[in-house]
């Protein structure tokens, strides 16, 4: 599979979408409260709920305790660090990208109590010092794992893409030292921690095994392919484990380890306090558990759907619908009318999903971060089909074959998986939402806020036509039982309706909690706002920024 370094995206959108990005970065997201908008109900009073509401934050990663006492949290794709108050998980303070913070994966405190941290998300290493002052250094690309030596020498290495290790000037001013890089990421190294002894101990995860590392040489030793997992230490410099399911106590000399705990699946990192208690992120929901020291396991922040991104409607066993919902690291599935939650479907890994489409029993699934469209069974929850697209945006099935919108090109294309592909609209600049009927296709460009139509009767148009323009950055479509096109546009924070034979439009309702602005350089519809009809008509739209999935109805 081909993964895109942050240079690739940078390249990309310097030729395509530089506006767009800018954007994105000065837009002032609307608040949570729900307005009913202008447009005149369709079945008597409209209304509007909170059907499923997520975790409190965009996923958890790399954690620590500061000097002051508070729990330091990072979460890429919330682009910020939470500060929280460990014993109940209340949140105290952000830094985000007013502070520097782009897409934060792991963090450490220096000697001095400054913060550092990893942007997994532009390749920099971040220093907040104790006066507030912000200074930041390019290392590489997906840089990741951060961590001191007892002799205040900072290592940071890269993860994913390569198997970097660097040593950095602790006031990011000189340059760094390559220690380790082959460029082969099956090689690459996650959350690690110095021994006692003065070795680096990192997790090989590809390779499933655990690895000490000589700084100063380079040299690497396996320790075990036992365990593996990021590392932590406690205050008496013991070294812990985390992974399969478990937090595990490692002895390195003898290669001895011994469970001491069963925690979530989706573990990111852990931390311990002054009195032993460990602190457990987790990347797939978002949530924050406690283990005191006396065993006992406390949820202080609940997790859930962290990034609501494409969402689509089946019909399930009991004669109801199940709504499926692109969640990056996995497929959510909860009931159309209460919003229960039904099984998590399978964990993805580059094939981080963002939108989501019904195929017949089946979903259409893309990823602009694996660069994948993939054709999945969510009751077997196996993949049907696969093929590389160019950064593809949204993707569904039309007349036999499935249309995917290619930021990379700036195109939509028809293809089958694995087969011919034709080109059906090009000159895009963000293509992103996609509707069609039995034999017509619309798209939607996120940057100029135009629709097209680009196929009528069934016939592929030479030059497409415009419905609409002037609308702000639209994402999701989905055409409404009566034939008008649903539009959300994201950075308005509401749902618009087109007459398509007309072009005019009315707002069906605003003031959602949704328009996350992207991080810098990757694609701007970030998680994607969505919007999909249900059989009986209801509404729904993923909102991205309040991690919610709103359904609108009408009694």
């Amino acid at each position: 599979m081909s993964i895109r370094t942050t240079s690739d995206y940078l390249a990309m959108f310097t030729r395509r979408t530089l506006r767009t990005s800018r954007l994105a970065l000065i837009i002032a997201l609307c608040g949570a409260m729900v307005i009913v908008g202008a447009c005149a109900p369709k079945k008597g009073e409209m209304l509007v709920d909170e059907l499923v509401k997520g975790a409190s934050f965009h996923g958890t990663n790399g954690l620590k305790i500061g000097p002051d006492g508070n729990l330091y949290v990072a979460s890429v794709l919330g682009k910020e660090i939470l500060i929280l108050d460990p014993s109940t998980g209340t949140v105290i303070d952000r830094y985000g990208a007013e502070d520097g913070v782009v897409g934060p994966d792991d963090l450490v405190f220096g000697p001095d109590g400054s913060l550092y941290w990893t942007d997994i998300l532009s390749g920099e290493v971040g220093r907040r010092a104790p006066d507030g002052t912000v200074t930041k250094q390019l290392v590489a690309p997906f840089v990741n794992p951060i961590a001191f030596n007892a002799e205040g020498r900072l290592f940071v290495a890269q993860a994913f893409v390569a198997d970097g290790l660097f040593e950095l000037d602790p006031e990011l001013i000189g340059p760094p030292r390559q220690i380790l890089g082959t460029g082969d990421p099956t090689y690459h190294l996650n959350g690690f921690e110095f021994g006692t002894d003065g070795y680096l101990y990192a997790p090989r995860q590809q390779l499933g095994d655990l690895v000490k590392i000589d700084v100063d040489t380079g040299e690497v030793e396996v320790v075990t392919d036992a365990i593996f997992g990021e590392t932590a230490l406690d205050s008496n410099k013991d070294l812990y484990v985390s992974g399969h399911g478990a937090i595990y106590q490692f002895d390195p000399s003898t290669g001895d380890y011994e469970v001491i705990a069963e925690v979530p699946p989706a573990t990111d990192n852990i931390a311990f306090d002054a009195q032993d208690n460990i602190y457990i992120s987790n990347f797939r929901d978002g949530s924050i558990h406690r283990l005191s020291a006396d065993g006992k396991l406390e949820e202080i922040s609940p997790g859930g759907m962290i990034a609501p991104g494409g969402i689509t409607v089946l019909p399930n066993a009991e004669g109801g619908e199940t709504i499926y919902v692109a969640d990056f690291w996995t497929v959510r599935a909860y009931d159309a009318e209460d919003g229960s939650a039904g099984p998590v479907g399978m964990d993805f890994f580059f094939d981080s999903p963002f939108t989501a489409s019904t195929d017949g029993e089946n979903l259409i699934l893309t990823s602009w971060f694996g660069n994948t469209v993939e054709l999945w069974d969510p009751v077997s929850q196996t993949i049907l089909g696969f093929d590389e697209f160019n950064v593809p945006i949204n993707a569904i099935p039309f007349m036999g074959e499935i249309v995917v919108a290619e930021l990379g090109t700036g195109s939509v294309v028809s293809a089958t998986l694995g087969g011919d592909r034709r080109t059906l609209a090009e000159e895009l600049i963000v293509p992103a939402g996609l509707a069609a009927s039995e034999d017509d296709l619309w798209v939607g460009d996120w940057a100029s806020g135009v629709v097209y139509q680009i196929v009528k009767d069934g016939n592929s148009l030479d030059t497409p036509e415009i419905v609409v323009e002037g609308l702000t950055t639209p994402e999701g479509m989905a055409l409404d039982e009566d034939g008008t096109l649903l539009v959300v546009e994201s950075m308005l924070g509401q749902l618009t309706r087109v007459d398509l034979d007309s072009g005019e439009t009315s707002v069906v309702v605003d003031g959602l909690a949704i328009g996350l602005p992207a991080a810098p350089e990757w694609p701007p519809t970030w998680f994607f706002n969505s919007v999909t009809v249900s059989k009986d008509g209801a509404i729904y739209i993923t909102g991205d920024t309040g991690i919610v999935v709103y359904r609108i109805s009408w009694k």
